[in-house]
């Protein structure tokens, strides 16, 4: 039997008997799954060379019979699932060259999550100041209507809190011009003062 988890589902929905087997398939065809590993490893070489950029000359054999347009979504959704997970695991470098050769910070899952609402759920400071500079939406809704300061405040999630809350509360007061400043300073004050979970995972 074959079904596919979705967020707001357990593996009680599928009727999961004790003592059962679960085997997880996770997109096998057209380089999905070394996509997603190299992506839960994040290391930017592996994932250049896994066609996240325009620039890779990575090709499957669905992929080198795509017409330009059609290419250029499949390196886009590439980047998108590797910014997502990459931002789950906190692995910044990667999220960071991600972002800077196209990744949209602004793709969501089909439960309407962005790579925002992963990294302030699961506490990883760093990539929230990176998804931020790169234009991520504070106020993005999901599928249940939870931005990401909602998702990090059910979660408990304090600093990740915190920190989208001081971001929002530049943009209204039009300090941009102190936002990076704050971040850094709030980043370093997280990494070095505050024993945040995130400095010891």
């Amino acid at each position: 039997m074959a079904g596919i988890l979705m967020d707001d589902t357990t593996l009680k929905f599928h009727d999961v008997v004790p003592g059962g087997i679960i085997s997880l398939c996770v997109w096998h065809y057209d380089g999905w799954m070394e996509l997603v590993l190299a992506a839960v490893e994040g290391d930017p070489s592996k994932l250049f060379c896994l066609g996240v950029t325009e620039e890779s000359f990575y090709r499957t054999a669905n992929s080198q019979h795509l017409e330009e347009k059609q290419r250029k979504r499949w390196v886009s959704q590439r980047a998108s699932v590797a910014l997502y997970v990459t931002s789950h695991r906190g692995h910044a470098e990667a999220v960071q060259y991600l972002l800077e050769n196209g990744a949209n910070c602004l793709s969501r899952t089909p439960m309407g999550r962005t790579p925002l609402h992963v990294a302030a759920a699961m506490g990883r400071l760093d990539c929230i100041n990176l998804l931020l500079r790169h234009g991520a939406a504070i106020s993005a809704k999901d599928a249940m209507g939870m931005t990401p300061m909602a998702i990090a405040r059910q979660l408990n999630r304090k600093h990740s809190e915190r920190r989208l809350f001081l971001f929002y509360w530049i943009l209204k007061s039009g300090r941009k011009g102190t936002m990076d400043l704050s971040m850094s300073k709030t980043s370093r004050m997280v990494k070095f003062g505050s024993g945040s979970k995130k400095t010891r995972t």
